[in-house]
């Protein structure tokens, strides 16, 4: 149970992100309405750098507090596949409660969710990360709010706007089966790849564009060498 002094904290900073959210990047947060000591987080990967393996992504992970915050820091795990930490295990970070003896009570939460997404843009190795190629990381970055909608119940219930931008993306998927005459057949659960799924519309459309250029580039050749 929080102490009176950490539930006030986390109140309060609670209310600071409702009225300066972080936006560069954009990181939103929200306490589990059981338990204040336990937060959700969303995580977005860079906007503005498309050559950024993470870039699309959508990163899903948890903060756990003692009832001692502020004046200990609480655990920093990430639970979407990312390819930059292992899902589901307590980061060591210098914000974390791997170091407690260099934790600041003046920290926030903005302050651990920023430093995190700064660590995990860079390379460094630690406790809790792994290494895998950057083509990894940009298929965990398609595959991300796919697969948190599909197996995390507390993302859902906590983030219902990336839930419902998850719907507009399914919607904007079937009209180009439906274009394509492919059928809808999403019946796999578990993040397990699906027929039909973004992902595979993408690689039809790319399939069929390059057959169209191929094709085009055969007549013009034929046409080249009887003129």
């Amino acid at each position: 149970m929080a102490s009176p002094l950490a539930t006030k904290r986390l109140q309060r900073e609670l209310k600071a992100l409702h009225k300066d959210p972080l936006l560069n990047p954009k990181i939103v947060a929200m306490p589990n309405e059981s338990n204040i000591l336990e937060w959700h987080y969303v995580l977005e990967g860079p906007s503005d750098d498309p050559n950024s393996p993470y870039h699309g992504g959508i990163y899903h992970g948890k903060l756990v507090f003692t009832k001692e915050y502020p004046y200990k820091p609480p655990g920093v795990i990430m639970l979407t596949p990312n390819g930059r930490f292992k899902p589901n295990r307590r980061l060591c970070l210098s914000m974390s409660d791997f170091h407690p003896e260099t934790w600041n009570p003046m920290w926030s939460i903005s302050t651990i969710l920023t430093g995190l997404y700064s660590f995990m843009i860079d390379d460094k190795p630690t406790t809790g990360s792994i290494n895998t190629t950057n083509a990894t990381k940009v298929t965990f970055a398609k595959d991300s709010l796919e697969y948190n909608v599909k197996n995390d119940k507390s993302f859902r219930a906590l983030f219902p706007e990336y839930v419902q931008l998850w719907n507009e993306r399914e919607e904007r998927r079937k009209a180009k089966l439906a274009e394509l005459g492919i059928a809808d057949d999403t019946t796999t659960k578990d993040g397990e790849k699906m027929v039909g799924s973004t992902r595979e519309v993408n690689d039809v459309f790319a399939m069929r564009a390059g057959l169209l250029v191929a094709t085009l580039l055969s007549i013009l050749f034929a046409i080249l060498r009887f003129v």
